[in-house]
């Protein structure tokens, strides 16, 4: 047993709390992880809020990497030493998805068997599976993706979520090609990967929609050929008039509320498509037109992680960021410690910071 500081979520709304967690040695198909950066994710603030589930107390942070500490028997894809990503969907080769051929798709993601706890005893949610705000985390092995060391931790780390996220939502979700014309809604670090991934896939018009100036800034920097302020102006109106009347092909939702999924709807041209990718809170709802939804056609999808397969994806994100082309350094906008979680909760919360890293 390991006895690590860890940022823990006691209670719903309340502030977190750095705490002193146990953390157990490795089993079987288990991989125990020294972490060395960790994103301050949105998706951490819901959890804090009870947005995700009321399983309290959460252990927090998911997006990170580290090196590989120790490992358990039968496990064949890391050895101790490597440098790592964690993955929060980890395929199980063995559901009806994966059988299937759609491992990005996975049914029943693995996860670590063994709990990490409180002190007393008191068992710990990790975030996604994963609860990297502490110096050790127990994963299983096949989240764990091991790529190339020379990547920094606080870049690589952020290719767990939030980057593969966005990106995916635009490349494989979306399904944004050359020529394609797109519309990202909400320019925080999952939207301007999107914006990024659709640069990457050739889109020649790559419109940015926020209500914030210095988010639309931003998502120049990341390849926005255009940006909407829709604090000013219709959205959707904007974006037709950037089209010659028509819509988009693939709109973006990275908010994660029913109002922008409705503009980013009717925002698409006839037969575009929808990706929804940002995290909605249980209760909202949406309500459509049936004539709408049949008469526009194309296709309305939410984007689970980007549809991505990590053992894949993460070590080529990698190798393009060290060749230069992909500036996924652009995302962090600073480097904090462990005890600065509830602050940079706060700077996300008043549009300060694409993403505060936590090096530990």
């Amino acid at each position: 047993m390991n006895e690590v500081r860890g940022v823990i979520s006691r209670n719903k709304g309340a502030p977190v709390e750095l705490t002193m967690i146990l953390v157990p040695d490795p089993g079987p198909d288990e991989a125990l992880i020294r972490v060395q950066a960790c994103g301050v994710c949105h998706t951490d603030l819901h959890y804090r809020e009870g947005a995700i589930n009321d399983d309290f107390p959460f252990l927090l942070g998911h997006e990170a990497a580290g090196v590989v500490e120790k490992i358990g028997d039968g496990v064949d894809n890391v050895a101790p030493g490597d440098f790592v990503i964690i993955a929060w969907r980890a395929p199980c080769s063995e559901c009806r998805s994966c059988r299937r051929g759609r491992p990005w798709y996975c049914f029943a993601s693995r996860n670590a068997k063994q709990q990490m706890t409180l002190e007393d005893g008191t068992p710990l949610s990790p975030a996604l599976g994963i609860g990297a705000f502490a110096d050790l985390t127990l994963v299983d092995a096949q989240q764990a993706v091991k790529v190339d060391a020379k990547a920094p931790p606080e870049v690589a780390g952020l290719i767990g979520c939030g980057v593969m996220a966005g990106l995916g939502a635009a490349m494989y979700t979306g399904g944004v090609s050359r020529g394609d014309t797109v519309a990202v809604f909400g320019c925080g670090g999952v939207g301007d990967a999107a914006i990024l991934g659709s640069r990457l896939a050739g889109a020649r018009k790559i419109v940015a929609v926020d209500i914030d100036a210095n988010k639309l800034e931003w998502a120049k920097g990341f390849g926005a050929t255009d940006v909407v302020d829709a604090s000013r102006t219709d959205p959707v109106e904007a974006i037709k008039a950037m089209t010659d009347g028509f819509g988009v092909d693939v709109a973006i939702e990275a908010v994660g509320r029913p109002e922008t999924m409705l503009q980013a709807f009717y925002a698409r041209d006839l037969a575009g498509t929808l990706v929804q990718v940002g995290v909605p809170d249980p209760t909202m709802t949406v309500e459509l037109p049936v004539l709408e939804f049949f008469g526009r056609g194309g296709a309305l999808k939410p984007s689970w992680y980007g549809d991505c397969l990590p053992s894949r994806d993460f070590p080529m994100l990698v190798d393009l960021f060290l060749q230069g082309r992909l500036e996924l350094d652009r995302f962090v906008s600073e480097k904090i410690g462990i005890d600065g979680v509830e602050d940079a909760f706060a700077k996300m919360h008043r549009g300060e910071v694409l993403r505060s890293v936590v090096l530990l």
